[in-house]
């Protein structure tokens, strides 16, 4: 029987995510509404801990190095910072 991992934690997904919650945020911040900017918020922290959980399962031989460090710098993204130094040394 094959594996299933569609329940697994994605970097890109997480990274998706995160995308989305930072848009509603915005929204709510922008029309003053507390339950988007709250909602924004809650997805954030989710797509954080996806994303966390998704790094430790990476091998890091299969990075993009420099540029997701660089990447990872310029868009404030620790993680992504923290994994293409990773790659980048193997």
């Amino acid at each position: 029987m094959a594996s299933n991992d569609n329940n697994q934690p994605s970097l890109i997904g997480g990274h998706a995510e995160y995308v989305k919650g930072a848009t509603e945020a915005t929204i709510g911040n922008v029309t003053g509404s507390h339950a988007w900017k709250s909602s924004g918020e809650q997805i954030k922290a989710h797509a954080v801990d996806t994303m966390k959980a998704a790094g430790e399962r990476r091998d890091p031989s299969h990075g993009f190095g420099t540029a997701e460090q660089k990447l990872g710098e310029v868009t404030g993204c620790k993680g992504m910072a923290h994994e293409g130094a990773a790659s980048k040394r193997n």
